[in-house]
């Protein structure tokens, strides 16, 4: 690239550590350097932050991106469970997504909200992915966890176990498609896939189960044929090993705690969480809005350096193979409230 990425970040409900958290990555120069930031935020939120941890966010190279979401004049209670503080969350989302959309940012990534305080507002909302997946258009989102060590994306996720073992042929391509092009971003090259199997030891040649037989290889099947690097389906209990010694790039999970589980024993930390799927990019953090600690300067922001270290690096990497050439020294993008 011959510009550095835009990067969006909406910072989570104002009562949690979304906006300590981002102040305390943005304070490190690694990550300030890394990108041009657009800090979707109420400069209240923001500024009631900035007095928890001591950082004056005059002193940190981003944008403001303000949207006066929250009722002026109103203290930030932190720990507070709110029902504006839940919309001004979304709000937050909403503005980054429409960054992103109009190409005025490369990528997007959230901190953390609560989904109690949007639905005490009246609204539905079942989380991030499915929001951001509502207001682009996009039908089938998918959730990765990517860290350093491994990735893995997930067939299912948010739904009952029971639900989750009816399996979709076409489901499970899609998938193995959405996971091979985020991996292509991230490495720069072809990644190597492993399938899980659904049932024990892959279904042990269909003794415990025929949906591995059944379902699951003709799945692989079909995306080998449209060039893709995956094999399977493999024994779950045993995948994650081999992966993890250097064998896989990324792990195709049936559901969501045989890909949860394994990553956050592996690196709770460094975790990130990624919707594919979608027309723009997301990251984000892979924990909650802390409210327990909220305003005491105890929160650790090492998973939100990750999330913006990845976003950074997908953004780069999808320009790069899509031949973008950005021009030299654009600057940030414009918008109102802006500093």
């Amino acid at each position: 690239m011959s510009r550095l990425a835009r990067i969006a970040i909406s910072i989570g409900d104002p009562a949690g550590v979304g906006a300590e958290i981002a102040l305390k990555a943005l304070h490190d120069k690694s990550v300030a350097s890394l990108a041009q930031w657009l800090l979707v935020a109420d400069s209240s939120a923001l500024n009631a932050a900035a007095g928890v941890c001591a950082i004056d966010p005059r002193s940190l190279p981003f944008t403001l991106i303000e949207t006066n979401s929250l009722p002026a004049g109103q203290p930030i209670a932190f720990g507070q469970l709110r029902a504006e503080y839940g919309l001004a969350a979304i709000a937050y989302v909403r503005r980054a997504v429409e960054l992103c959309i109009s190409g005025e940012a490369d990528a997007m990534v959230t901190a953390p909200l609560n989904k109690e305080a949007v639905t005490l507002s009246g609204r539905h909302f079942s989380g991030h992915t499915e929001y951001i997946a509502e207001l682009t258009g996009a039908p089938e989102p998918r959730m990765l966890l990517y860290s350093e060590k491994l990735a893995t994306v997930h067939v299912s996720t948010h739904i009952p176990l029971e639900q989750a073992c009816h399996l979709d042929r076409a489901r499970i391509v899609q998938t193995i498609q959405v996971g091979n092009d985020a991996l292509q971003w991230m490495l720069r090259r072809a990644p190597r896939i492993a399938v899980c199997g659904l049932n024990p030891h892959a279904g042990e040649h269909g003794i415990f189960g025929r949906q591995d037989l059944d379902i699951i290889a003709p799945a692989i099947a079909e995306a080998r044929a449209l060039g893709i690097d995956c094999s399977g389906p493999h024994s779950p209990d045993t995948i994650f090993v081999r992966a993890l010694r250097g064998e896989f790039d990324l792990i195709v999970a049936m559901y969501h705690d045989q890909g949860h589980i394994p990553m956050k024993l592996l690196d709770f930390d460094g975790g990130v969480n990624v919707s594919l799927g979608l027309p723009i990019i997301r990251t984000s953090v892979d924990h909650g809005t802390a409210f327990d600690i909220a305003g005491s300067n105890l929160a650790n922001a090492t998973n939100m350096k990750a999330a913006m270290r990845l976003a950074v690096r997908m953004a780069e990497g999808k320009l790069s193979l899509a031949g973008s050439s950005p021009r030299a020294n654009a600057g940030p993008a414009t918008a109102a409230g802006a500093r």
